[in-house]
């Protein structure tokens, strides 16, 4: 009789990891389209206060969004490694790209899933915002869900200033 071994596979997924304050975090590189340095940002009136402004890419207009602000923490001047990950959501079924600004960009890390862990339920920031966390290299790496970043409302708004910013 042969025995069959049961073998549990488990999947790879690359994260990228960057630091926003004193924390670091990662993207799913499926949500991520490029990394940018910070350019002269055009601010748009009356946005939302996390909202930097946006940038002409390629044509479009993106908007860019402080990651600090969005995420509760106080402004930080830019500095030479603060730079803008385009990331992708989705908003009634459309992907829409976006700049968030980190800043300093890590590493690419391959994550198993079996490796991540669940995110602490402290609040509703974790709650939300986390698909778990993960032990790198003595330090817990914060994983985010990107499409949780920002609720249906606020993409609607950033669409909106996107559409306004086209039509000046």
């Amino acid at each position: 009789m042969n025995k069959i071994k049961n073998m549990e596979t488990s999947t790879n997924q690359a994260y990228l990891t960057f630091s926003v304050g004193k924390e670091t975090f990662g993207a799913n590189v499926k949500s991520v389209l490029e990394i940018l340095e910070v350019p002269t940002l055009t601010t748009v009136p009356q946005a939302a206060v996390y909202m930097r402004g946006v940038i002409n890419l390629r044509g479009s207009v993106l908007p860019v969004v402080d990651t600090r602000i969005k995420m509760g923490l106080p402004f930080q001047e830019d500095t030479v490694n603060t730079c803008i990950v385009v990331i992708q959501v989705e908003q009634h079924h459309q992907l829409m790209p976006l700049g968030i600004i980190v800043d300093a960009i890590q590493e690419v890390i391959d994550i198993q899933e079996n490796q991540i862990l669940p995110a602490p339920t402290l609040g509703n920031f974790a709650n939300t915002l986390l698909t778990g966390m993960i032990k790198h290299q003595e330090k817990f790496v914060l994983l985010l869900n990107i499409q949780k970043l920002f609720s249906s409302e606020e993409i609607f708004e950033l669409t909106e200033t996107e559409e306004i910013t086209n039509n000046l």
